[in-house]
């Protein structure tokens, strides 16, 4: 396959998830207050450049949830260095898509990974050395590296906790965008199907 044709793929797959949350009103019980955020790296990526994400991230209008741009390259430095550092480890996932963390959606993607048999896991960015916190673009390797240690492999489905100005949100990874969509959207009905009892 040539660039070109993966290239397209890439964009193609990005945009039929997004038109996946489009049409999915709970997604929106689950959007955090950084919003959200759907990237898709080319398969030899190697800088932020290379990975393409929804400009100015997903929010929710009238109940739906709405991107507020097209898929662009570069759209994303925080979660395209998140799925080039994690590709070190685990060369199969392309893509990551992020959302709300508390209690029931943590019970509920334990849930949802039990039944799967996929690797849940957390990360703790209370543990985060004082010199990586204070360096900038220095997290992100620790954070992988930790949930390597901690879990052997990078789970497929974690999230971080609290941190100093930082909100918890998990991620979901997966093999393109429309996988970390679809995994999104079944937490978010399952969230709220549990949330509205």
């Amino acid at each position: 396959m040539n660039r070109t044709e993966e290239i397209e793929i890439v964009l193609g797959n990005l945009v039929s998830a997004i038109n996946m949350l489009h049409s999915c009103p709970e997604f929106t019980s689950i959007i955090p207050e950084v919003k959200v955020n759907l990237v898709y790296a080319l398969p030899h990526a190697k800088t932020p450049q290379e990975v393409a994400a929804v400009e100015g991230r997903i929010t929710a209008v009238r109940g739906f949830p709405c991107a507020s741009g097209m898929p662009t390259w570069g759209a994303s430095d925080h979660l395209a260095r998140r799925i080039l550092e994690v590709r070190k480890y685990d060369p199969a996932v392309n893509a990551v898509i992020n959302f709300k963390c508390d209690k029931a959606v943590i019970e509920v993607a334990q849930e949802y990974c039990l039944e799967r048999g996929l690797l849940f896991g957390w990360l703790d960015r209370a543990k985060e050395p004082a010199e990586v916190a204070e360096r900038d673009r220095t997290s992100m390797p620790w954070k992988v590296k930790q949930l390597v240690k901690n879990y052997g492999a990078v789970p497929r489905l974690f999230y971080e906790g609290e941190g100093w100005g930082k909100e918890p949100l998990f991620l979901a990874l997966g093999k393109d965008a429309v996988e970390v969509v679809s995994i999104a959207i079944e937490i978010a009905r399952r969230y709220r199907a549990k949330t509205l009892g």
